[in-house]
């Protein structure tokens, strides 16, 4: 091998060593500042409440029963096993069976 051959092979890692080694940390650098500076710029909006939801069961005797004003139907539930059911007017549980003991109406509202 030629003594000039040697001396680049040589030279390369000094080259290396030359060169800034923090070029890609700065590179981060500079796209973390940017990423910073953008959310920097967006409006804070805080958090509003989490709405909470109340529910309360009603139950009667007979085929119907009707939630309190201002809550809504989200389930019913009829005596004597009977699983046919309709809500009437939002605020009413019908049970359809023919013989029904009592019915139960969980009512709920968003406060």
């Amino acid at each position: 091998m030629k003594p000039a051959s040697c001396f680049l092979l040589m030279f390369i890692p000094f080259v290396r060593l030359m060169t800034p080694g923090d070029a890609q940390c700065s590179l981060h650098r500079i796209v973390d500042e940017k990423i910073k500076a953008a959310l920097n710029k967006l409006e804070y909006k805080p958090f509003a409440p989490t709405p909470k939801l109340s529910c309360v069961s009603v139950t009667t005797p007979g085929k119907l029963a009707s939630c309190p004003e201002g809550t809504a139907v989200t389930g019913c539930a009829c005596g004597f096993a009977c699983g046919s059911w309709d809500v009437q007017g939002e605020s009413t549980c019908h049970c359809q069976c023919s013989v029904v003991d009592w019915t139960t109406a969980r009512c709920c509202h968003v406060s």
